[in-house]
């Protein structure tokens, strides 16, 4: 019984050997992480994607995230997000603008973005959670 594919050096405990894997997986694509902490409860939520961190990975994040629980917040009609001075969430980018504005008319929920200012992500609270990383 194997542990892995990359264990004991490339031998087996089967009768016939199975070749494993050297340590370079050949990994295929890698995985964005996106995190939601909710200030108030002190609850971490990270969401994954394939793909970079864009303005659409963010609000399609934010939009999952919501799916999943609105149930939870059903009298939240203000959302206050805090947000770094990232490209991607930038107030001047158009796309990120335009699909937040969606999401808020779609949901009825009123949305007030925070940036933080530049080289100050420290003050974040999200940052917290990445220093174990």
């Amino acid at each position: 019984m194997d542990l892995c594919d990359s264990s004991r050096g490339g031998t087996s405990r089967c009768r016939k050997p199975v070749q494993a894997d050297d340590h370079d997986l050949g990994v295929k694509s890698k995985l964005v992480p996106f995190g939601i902490l909710e200030v108030m409860s002190g609850l971490l939520t990270i969401l994954f994607g394939v793909s970079f961190e864009t303005s659409d990975f963010i609000v399609d994040a934010l939009k999952l995230w919501w799916e999943r629980n609105k149930d939870k917040h059903a009298t939240i009609k203000q959302w206050v997000i805090n947000l770094d001075n990232g490209p991607n969430n930038s107030s001047q980018r158009t796309q990120f603008m335009k699909r937040l504005t969606e999401f808020s008319d779609q949901y009825n929920l009123e949305i007030v973005l925070v940036y933080y200012p530049p080289y100050h992500s420290k003050y974040n609270p999200i940052e917290r959670c990445w220093g174990n990383s």
